[in-house]
């Protein structure tokens, strides 16, 4: 069975950057998936999810249109409550995180700028932490 990493930002060469670093650190690992807005991130989640694909890890921007990281990662924590939730972002204020950790276990949250270093890190600890449960 395969397992996907799906990331989430209204900006696609956020988008690609991600895309670009995530496969470069883990290879034919995982599926991924790309979504540039909540709602397209839900559907992609319920498709992978009907297809049978485990969804290990979302990467979430939060300032996006039409919904903020942290109310889109409580839905995803209410559907799917084991996927390891990430918020990236560059303007969170400190109650969306704590909301975001509060209300959908939020894993970790990273700021923009990032490094590959972060976000090996963070995605392999949240993997191992799921590989615990």
């Amino acid at each position: 069975m395969k397992n996907a990493i799906v990331c989430v930002d209204d900006e696609s060469i956020i988008l690609d950057s991600l895309g670009e670093q995530i496969a470069n650190l883990f290879g034919d690992d995982f599926l991924y998936e790309f979504a540039e807005n909540a709602e397209e991130g839900m559907e992609i989640l319920e498709e992978l999810s009907e297809e049978g694909i485990s969804v290990l890890v979302i990467v979430s921007d939060w300032l996006m249109p039409g919904k903020k990281g942290d109310e889109f990662l409580i839905e995803v924590h209410k559907k799917f409550p084991n996927i390891v939730k990430v918020m990236l972002t560059g303007q969170a204020d400190n109650g969306a995180v704590k909301n975001a950790q509060e209300n959908a276990n939020l894993f970790a949250c990273i700021h923009k700028p990032w490094t590959a270093e972060q976000l090996e890190s963070v995605i392999k600890e949240g993997i191992s932490n799921i590989n615990k449960k």
